[in-house]
């Protein structure tokens, strides 16, 4: 990794801390995230996951459109750092840890490499 990327993926993942607090804060059933990226297609490559607790949980979230704050969430505070987001149905999905549990015992690595 370049230099110039290992300081972009700090103030990424500074800014995505941020995101993360204010969503697990004001929604309900929302746990953490991750983000992927490809310093060499970057930042076409940019991905972030949003992992709720249950599928339940998840499902009221979109049925209350909370999934929308979330990714104009994350979609602004990016913005703020210069890193674009054009696709925010593309680049920032939605997991749970319950269909984790349920379909890979929990293995996240595991998870996130059969996508």
């Amino acid at each position: 990794m370049k230099k110039t990327d290992k300081k972009t993926e700090k103030l990424i993942v500074k800014t995505l801390t941020d995101a993360c607090h204010i969503a697990t804060e004001t929604v309900e059933g929302f746990e953490w995230l991750t983000h992927f990226v490809d310093y060499d297609a970057f930042p076409q490559s940019f991905e972030v996951v949003c992992i709720f607790d249950t599928k339940e949980s998840l499902s009221k979230a979109i049925q209350e459109h909370q999934d929308s704050f979330v990714r104009s969430l994350i979609t602004d505070k990016l913005r703020s750092i210069d890193i674009p987001i054009k696709d925010s149905a593309k680049q920032i999905n939605f997991d749970t840890e319950e269909a984790c549990e349920a379909e890979h015992n929990g293995n996240w690595a595991k998870r996130f490499l059969s996508q």
